[in-house]
């Protein structure tokens, strides 16, 4: 398996796992659990989608730095890649 296709199957596990704990939030609100533990469970999948997101821009971020092999300008630059990683904080 390459690199880019373990990162990117990483990914999506942890998308998946955030799926699943958002419909057990959703669920829980519709039950009217108590608001500590539906917050708690927020917060995991808060946590969860940060950490794809940090995965996404941590794998991608030499690809997104480098000037594609035509010679063109590369993707994003220096700021750009900053200000879409702090837009994740």
């Amino acid at each position: 398996m390459s690199d880019d296709t373990a990162a990117k199957q990483a990914v999506l596990n942890r998308l998946r796992r955030a799926q699943g704990q958002l419909a057990g939030v959703i669920a829980m609100v519709e039950a009217e659990r108590d608001c500590r533990e539906v917050v708690t469970q927020l917060a995991a999948v808060s946590r969860a989608l940060d950490r794809a997101g940090f995965k996404i821009v941590a794998s991608r971020m030499r690809e997104c730095m480098t000037a594609p092999e035509d010679g063109g300008t590369p993707q994003l630059n220096e700021q750009e890649l900053e200000k879409l990683f702090l837009s994740l904080a």
